[in-house]
């Protein structure tokens, strides 16, 4: 059952997604190469608490960290740790909040340095697609209608591989209500969208192959084929005429473009979809 908002819950949950938005901005300010994924973890860990907050992922079903830090293979949900982040990684950072009892969740990748244009465009075109699935996030529309939007334009545009394990989530009270929101699907189906429905939205777009497996930590998702992945997360609230972002990506982009280190010459394209 989808549990839908009043419009005093949407603005609540905007501040929460807001925070969000903050604590990725400061690992927009400090990463580059030689800083550690658990040094992050425990930047976001100390920010959202002094934002009187509480990280949504620590202890999340026996999750044991307060930030997922995916690396170049890996899609979703790895672990943080001590191994130094190289020039050309591929650094995904997916972290949510509790705030005033609602949940703020998204994701960003960040690119470290130079890399070839087969990774430039993945990351484009995945950030791309995410403003695309969102464009459809009004009511009337259905959730397939997202979902389409998504496949269209990065595995039938591009033939990238569109992950079918790991899906978006409604957002609310809990860390993940109705309805589920794949990447992938048919215009015209799944559940229909009224106002003040609350997504997240999050394309999880592989260089290769779809498939993917869970190391034996139980959480790392990896691709099956070793190639890259790429996750982009917005909070979304479905509208009549058109969606509300209630996350707030211009601020990461503002400290990433300030970073000498971060590569951001793929973001031009994305930014006028925004």
């Amino acid at each position: 059952m989808i549990l839908y908002k009043t419009d005093a819950e949407v603005e609540l949950m905007k501040q929460s997604a807001r925070l969000v938005s903050k604590t990725l901005t400061e690992v927009a300010k400090i990463l580059k190469p030689g800083i550690t994924t658990m040094q992050l973890d425990a930047l976001c860990y100390q920010f959202i608490r002094d934002h009187n907050a509480i990280p949504s992922f620590l202890n999340y079903r026996g999750y044991p960290y307060t930030i997922c830090a995916s690396v170049n293979d890996v899609v979703v949900h790895g672990f943080p740790n001590n191994s130094a982040i190289k020039e050309s990684d591929i650094v995904t950072i997916d972290m949510g909040v509790i705030l005033n009892g609602w949940h703020g969740d998204h994701a960003y990748t960040f690119l470290i340095g130079e890399a070839n244009d087969d990774v430039l465009q993945l990351l484009r075109v995945t950030k791309e697609s995410l403003y695309k699935g969102i464009e459809k996030a009004i009511a009337g529309n259905r959730v397939g209608d997202i979902a389409f939007a998504i496949q269209e334009h990065t595995e039938r545009k591009h033939h990238y591989g569109v992950v079918r394990e790991l899906v978006g989530h409604g957002l609310g009270r809990n860390l993940h209500e109705d309805p589920q929101v794949p990447n992938f699907g048919k215009r015209g189906n799944g559940p229909r969208l009224k106002e003040n429905a609350v997504v997240a939205i999050e394309p999880m777009i592989n260089m290769g192959t779809k498939d993917v497996y869970t190391d034996d930590d139980g959480w790392t998702v990896r691709t099956r084929d070793g190639k890259p992945s790429v996750h982009f997360e917005h909070d979304v609230c479905v509208k009549r005429n058109k969606a509300l972002i209630l996350s707030d990506y211009s601020i990461i982009e503002a400290a990433e473009k300030n970073n000498t280190n971060l590569n951001t010459s793929y973001t031009l394209k994305a930014a006028k979809l925004a």
